[in-house]
């Protein structure tokens, strides 16, 4: 129960809201500020001039997507065509020059029309993807050598996927409307630096964090309408309306998320529909190499296998993971409906990817794009941040460490039980962010974001809406929680009240 001290009567309110400022209450934020002269000072003007965050946090994304570029430089000169584990040992493997000519791109065909030569007979994306994947093949030049045509493929995609990146940065920084540092998390995010060119995943998650932001502004149809294009490039997006859906169940905003799922429905439709119809074969290749797919890297399956000795087929795991994954929906919706206060959309929508990147069957390096602008708004803690990700880096290195040990015939890089470790590294540092998402939720005071008083600044319709259905400790509030008191009211959760939970510890 917040305290009466510091309230202010309704005249005495802030008209907007105060931008927080991360050296103000981040003590990792402060301390790494000193690089740049030190925590921000008490005279400085915020969000004027040129250098707005917003500018500032989409100029350092565009920054370090091109250090990224300038980390794949082995493979591009030489280590993608000469010998198999160079690129592995580089730690710069991409799949975008492998599949130009292994897709039919180099050749002209036509996604999910053409038949392949090998074992997959069509592209194996979402549609959206393979759209993106052929305007990229119509901007590769046709002449020259193919791996002058392969570096030329992989240098146009890093362009489009460097738009999507900035995009992405930018929606981040604005969702939170007094929150834009935030966005900082994303653009400095080592993870996204080391594989937003290794595939095309950053396409979606530019589109779902659009389609985020639309959804804070209180706009149901054109969030839906993004969330649609977002499954239709990868299938992850439509998770967000499982947290989506329980959240406007317990506000009761039942009109807004009709309106959020019939637009996501119509935009994937409107995607998908005309490439169903004209070569239904192509465009089930997708599902069918999900569904078919072996055991992969990364995943706690393969974990699972190797400790054990024991093979686990697609259709178990296919099973395993949908049985945890209702489990994950389950608990998700407990913790929906009895929290102390409604759950901020983000911390559910990072909670429920998190579930199912822990569950699937495969775990590739650039999956970690999913969680990182979910993780940057859910809680946007350097110290937690920073932890997850020196996981998550450290789980890329040993991943090509590994298939250079398996690749070479000296036997040169991570052997399987050092690769084993790095699998753990990634699932307990995704875990502990987890866990402290948990925390947050159940215990609102520890929230970075709700210590100004903020209720959801993602949550559109749902910041500040009244409570329709609860249960647990939600609905059966404590009895020993103080009487009503003569004074002032706390509008605590208010937007733009800084409330008493400003002077908090900034530790969180």
């Amino acid at each position: 129960m917040p305290s009466l001290q510091k309230t202010r009567e309704p005249q005495d309110r802030p008209q907007g809201p105060r931008t927080v400022i991360p050296t103000h209450r981040d003590q990792v934020a402060a301390a790494g500020s000193e690089l740049i002269g030190g925590p921000f000072g008490r005279r400085a003007l915020t969000g004027r001039g040129q250098f707005t965050p917003v500018r500032v946090i989409a100029l350092v994304a565009i920054g370090m997507f091109a250090l990224g570029m300038v980390q794949k430089l082995p493979c591009y000169n030489w280590a993608w065509f000469r010998g198999t584990t160079s690129q592995y040992t580089h730690a710069c493997y991409s799949d975008i020059p492998h599949l130009f000519s292994g897709r039919g791109f180099a050749d002209g065909l036509v996604p999910y029309f053409d038949r392949l030569t090998g074992d997959i007979p069509f592209l194996e994306y979402p549609v959206l993807t393979g759209l993106f994947m052929e305007v990229a093949a119509w901007l590769t030049p046709g002449g020259g050598t193919m791996d002058h045509r392969e570096q030329t493929f992989w240098m146009v995609n890093a362009g489009m996927l460097m738009v999507c990146a900035a995009v992405l940065a930018v929606c981040v920084t604005r969702t939170h409307r007094n929150r834009p540092w935030d966005g900082l998390l994303v653009a400095l995010a080592p993870s996204v630096a080391l594989t937003a060119t290794i595939n095309w995943d950053i396409l979606a998650v530019a589109l779902t964090s659009a389609a985020v932001l639309l959804w804070s502004r209180g706009r149901p149809l054109g969030f839906g309408l993004l969330l649609g294009l977002a499954t239709a490039a990868k299938f992850y997006p439509i998770l967000l309306l499982v947290p989506l859906l329980l959240l406007c169940w317990r506000a009761g905003k039942w009109r807004e998320y009709g309106t959020a799922l019939l637009g996501a429905a119509g935009a994937w439709l409107v995607v998908n529909l005309p490439v169903m119809l004209m070569a239904p074969e192509g465009w089930k290749q997708f599902y069918l190499f999900s569904r078919d797919r072996n055991v992969d890297f990364g995943s706690v399956w393969l974990l699972v296998s190797q400790r054990t000795g024991t093979t686990i087929t697609p259709d178990k795991a296919n099973m395993y993971a949908l049985l945890l994954m209702v489990v994950a929906v389950v608990a998700l919706g407990f913790l929906a409906f009895s929290a102390p206060r409604r759950p901020r959309f983000v911390q559910l929508a990072f909670l429920v990817v998190a579930a199912f990147v822990l569950t699937n069957k495969v775990y590739s390096p650039q999956y970690v794009l999913w969680l990182v602008p979910l993780a940057a708004l859910a809680r946007p803690r350097w110290r937690d941040f920073l932890i997850w990700q020196a996981c998550e880096v450290m789980y890329f290195l040993g991943i090509w460490m590994y298939l250079a040990f398996m690749n070479s015939g000296s036997k040169q890089g991570l052997p399987v039980d050092g690769y084993q470790f790095a699998i753990v590294l990634h699932l307990l540092g995704t875990l502990y962010l987890c866990v402290m998402v948990v925390r947050d939720i159940l215990m609102p005071d520890k929230d970075p974001v709700r210590q100004d008083g903020s209720d959801d600044p993602s949550g559109g319709v749902l910041d500040g809406a009244e409570d329709v259905f609860v249960t647990g400790r939600a609905a059966h509030p404590a009895r020993h929680a103080a009487p009503a008191v003569e004074g002032p009211r706390v509008e605590w959760g208010t937007p733009g009240d800084p409330g008493p939970a400003t002077e908090r510890d900034p530790r969180g």
